[in-house]
């Protein structure tokens, strides 16, 4: 059993790991939704800010860890297509919160300036990722140039959205529209903040271990199936990579923080995207941008038009839509089955 564990799992022991770290992920996605919708209020941030910063982060580690541990086994494409893999099915993730949404759709109720942006922020990362694979290739120290620049994109853009400048516009308040204030009869009355805090990291390292668990069994399929690196990176781990979102979200939605629902989602993929630098640092062979694959690019090209096809849902605001979901949800429900067949066939 020790062969098992420190060196390749075998398929069973990896199937187990990937539902066990999944069930696991689940409980505590549904836990960190409480202690976050708190300290959201508590904090001051607000749920868009609060959401898609300190929750995007805690609930994108299992997606770091997935990304950092298979790059530096050696298995760039598995890390690479962890990354853009989560972000396609966590952009779904919407999707299944707006089917479980009892009012307008959810991309109606929980438009805004900040989400908006944030969701640019995407689009921009993403694009920085193809053009760094695509491009000429060259790394400094073993990294490559790329990585910086989406750190610097990333911090550069919280500033600006941290900024409290008012934008010259904004999303239309309607009937439908939840606005973010704080909980009249908020959770966690008792409990001192820091003591949140506590709870919320302690979480969040469960979810860390989960990551490492899948990392470790996705390498061991892929060695002891044969299994295409990009369907095992970009659909097996990415689904799992997005559990944590997909349950926040639904969680977020059933607590009336349609904000937060939204934010988790947006700021969990940015983080995602980050992942590529954190795997670049880990992987010795070169440039993980260099080592992406047709199937990681295709994959990284069905996010960004997933992306793009949430915008034009939160700036349209259908308040009801094709099947409940709108034309946004359908269509991200097309595109995401177009990807998995694809790398499948």
């Amino acid at each position: 059993m020790f062969e098992q564990i420190s060196g390749q799992w075998s398929v069973g022991w990896s199937i187990a790991a990937f539902v066990v770290a999944g069930a696991a992920t689940v409980l505590c996605a549904i836990r960190l939704t409480a202690l976050g919708d708190t300290l959201a209020d508590r904090t001051g941030w607000g749920e868009a800010l609060f959401g898609a910063v300190f929750f995007g982060l805690a609930t994108s580690l299992s997606g770091i860890v997935m990304t950092g541990v298979s790059a530096a086994d050696g298995h760039p494409q598995l890390a690479y297509g962890n990354a853009v893999g989560g972000i396609a099915a966590q952009t779904l993730a919407v999707v299944l919160a707006d089917a479980v949404y009892r009012g307008v759709n959810l991309e109606h109720a929980a438009s805004s300036s900040q989400n908006l942006l944030f969701g640019s922020l995407l689009l921009a990362m993403l694009g920085i990722a193809l053009m760094a694979s695509l491009g000429p290739q060259g790394t400094l120290l073993g990294i490559h140039p790329a990585s910086a620049v989406l750190v610097a994109f990333y911090l550069g853009a919280l500033r600006l959205i941290h900024s409290g400048e008012r934008p010259l516009w904004r999303a239309v308040r309607t009937k439908d529209t939840v606005a973010d204030v704080p909980d009249d009869s908020p959770s966690f009355p008792e409990r001192r903040t820091g003591s949140l805090w506590t709870e919320f990291a302690g979480v969040a390292a469960v979810v860390v271990v989960g990551g490492w668990a899948v990392a470790r069994a996705a390498e061991s399929l892929v060695e002891a199936t044969g299994l295409n690196a990009g369907l095992v990176g970009g659909v097996f781990m990415g689904v799992v990579n997005a559990l944590p979102e997909t349950v926040t979200a639904i969680a977020a939605v059933r607590r009336g923080a349609v904000t937060l629902a939204i934010a988790a989602v947006i700021g969990g993929n940015c983080l995602d995207v980050l992942n590529l630098a954190v795997g670049d640092v880990a992987y010795r062979g070169g440039s993980l941008y260099e080592a992406a694959g047709a199937e990681q690019l295709f994959m990284t090209s069905g996010a960004l038009v997933m992306t793009a096809v949430l915008l034009a849902g939160l700036l349209v605001r259908q308040r009801r839509g094709w099947l409940r979901l709108g034309f946004d949800g359908i269509l991200l429900i097309t595109v995401y089955a177009v990807i998995v067949v694809a790398l499948a066939v």
